[in-house]
């Protein structure tokens, strides 16, 4: 994979979030390509629980300064940066004091569900396409973890599809067990069509739980990978009849090679 370009875009990465599957493989797939020689950046959310001072990331202006639209409002974009210490890995932070200034990542301090959690999704897919444009950096593989990017996929299809920046790019979707309680707002699939997003793309939208938002990225990706053990047999079947490429679940001792693989099968 030597100087191939690889994104990554997560809900949550080690060392800036606590240790569980989307965060661990969030740094450990980035780390194996980095290593291979290829040229790979790491975006995610700068939730209000990420120490800023301890991890040493600072704003960058020349990225920071414009608005994102969300449901018809103008949202500031803020980016920050840090280095992951001793890998010489950049991770871009896409910030914005309304979503992400709370204590915590997805639920409050009594286990409720953020009720914007929609609307931070799709700020995050945004801000991540607008940054990437930003840099003029163009990647061969987009590679989604985490149910919070799981718009990316959606928008750049759709939203940025005539973006010839991006016209050569692919995604992928790693998929993973992890999940929550209940749905999202029950009006997301508007606010995503206002984005112009045609119905057929987001039609599981209408119910907006786990399950429909992964099934949602998937229906927009070109290549899917299983990443946990236990995924509901109704996933497992969506993705096995969505005749993408797909790579099944591979442990931490084998999961190099098989990425690498499935990678420069996706860039032929």
């Amino acid at each position: 994979m030597k100087d191939k370009r690889i994104l990554y875009v997560s809900s949550e990465v080690v060392p800036y979030l606590a240790e569980n599957e989307v965060s661990l493989m969030s740094y450990d797939v980035p780390k194996m390509i980095n290593d291979q020689g290829g040229q790979i950046r790491i975006f995610m959310p700068r939730y209000g629980n990420i120490n800023e001072r301890r991890h040493q990331l600072h704003e960058v202006i020349r990225l920071s300064g414009m608005n994102l639209v969300v449901n018809d409002l103008d949202m500031p974009l803020i980016i920050k940066v840090a280095s992951i210490p001793k890998e010489r890995i950049q991770v871009y932070f896409i910030d914005n004091e309304e979503y992400f200034k709370r204590k915590a990542t997805f639920a409050d301090e009594e286990g409720v569900m953020y009720p914007d959690n929609d609307e931070r999704a799709i700020f995050f897919a945004k801000g991540v396409v607008e940054t990437v444009k930003k840099l003029n950096w163009v990647p061969d593989i987009i590679h989604v973890h985490g149910w919070m990017a799981a718009m990316l996929p959606v928008y750049m299809k759709h939203f940025y599809k005539n973006e010839a920046l991006f016209s050569d790019t692919k995604i992928v979707t790693s998929v993973y067990s992890q999940s929550f309680e209940g749905t999202l707002d029950v009006e997301m699939i508007n606010k995503v069509k206002f984005d112009g997003i045609p119905d057929e793309a987001i039609s599981e939208l209408e119910v907006p739980n786990y399950e429909n938002i992964i099934k949602t990225t998937i229906r927009n990706s070109d290549a899917v990978i299983i990443a946990s053990d236990g995924l509901s047999p109704s996933l497992t079947k969506f993705i096995e009849s969505s005749n993408k490429p797909f790579l099944p679940l591979k442990h931490k001792d084998e999961f190099s090679v098989a990425y690498t693989e499935f990678y420069k099968n996706m860039l032929l």
